[in-house]
């Protein structure tokens, strides 16, 4: 019996993705978060969740980040992303950053089940509509580097490497993950070493450069 996470901020759309998962695929089970924590949380709390449905614009989450965290993570966990950002070069870096399929949040049912059905057996899928556009899309070569650094990261170095990017002292990191503080200090020796970074400015550089401008927020009103 698979299990979905819907992780999208607007309950509306949250509620319609649910009930298309239910019609996709029999007996499935779901979970909900509307923002980056509360989806990382629930990963932690249930270690059956098969897929996520993620928003890449929510709070917490603005563009890249979060499917990167998710991937270091939970690395057995599938990733299909959301969102009304269909630039192909977006959806190519997503995908060069693990995820398992892109939807536009203009889709039809058909490509909602589509897409789930897909990836659930462990399929990458594109909507028809984009898949020639993103196989002409390349990555930048510093993207592609990004992404296999950042692969290279443990799930608890990610974790540090998030927490660094936020400000926080070594300290203030072990205090939160409930670890020694050498044990921190070992952990960002690796970090620096693995992302090519000289110090903690730099290391949360490289997180910045997954953000993304979320088009919803420029549209024209009236």
């Amino acid at each position: 019996m698979p299990t979905v996470l819907i992780a999208d901020d607007h309950p509306l759309f949250r509620a319609a993705l649910k009930q298309v998962a239910a019609d996709a695929v029999d007996d499935m089970r779901m979970h909900e978060a509307d923002s980056l924590d509360a989806a990382l949380a629930a990963l932690d709390a249930h270690s059956d969740i098969d897929l996520v449905l993620l928003d890449i614009h929510m709070p917490g989450n603005h563009g890249l980040t979060g499917l990167a965290a998710i991937r270091a993570q939970y690395p057995h966990v599938a990733v299909i992303v959301v969102s009304a950002n269909d630039d192909p070069r977006v959806i190519r870096r997503a995908l060069d950053h693990g995820a398992a399929g892109f939807l536009p949040k203009v889709s039809g049912l058909d490509e909602l089940h589509a897409a789930i059905r897909a990836v659930l057996a462990c399929e990458r899928w594109l909507p028809a509509s984009l898949r020639a556009s993103v196989e002409h899309s390349q990555s930048s070569p510093d993207d592609r580097a990004l992404a296999t650094r950042l692969a290279s990261l443990s799930p608890q170095q990610f974790r540090v490497l998030q927490l660094v990017a936020e400000g926080l002292l070594n300290k203030q990191i072990a205090d939160r993950l409930d670890i020694q503080e050498r044990t921190v200090k070992a952990h960002i020796t690796a970090i620096f070493e693995r992302l090519g970074v000289r110090n903690r400015t730099q290391a949360g550089v490289v997180l910045r450069e997954l953000e993304l401008g979320d088009p919803s927020r420029h549209m024209p009103v009236g």
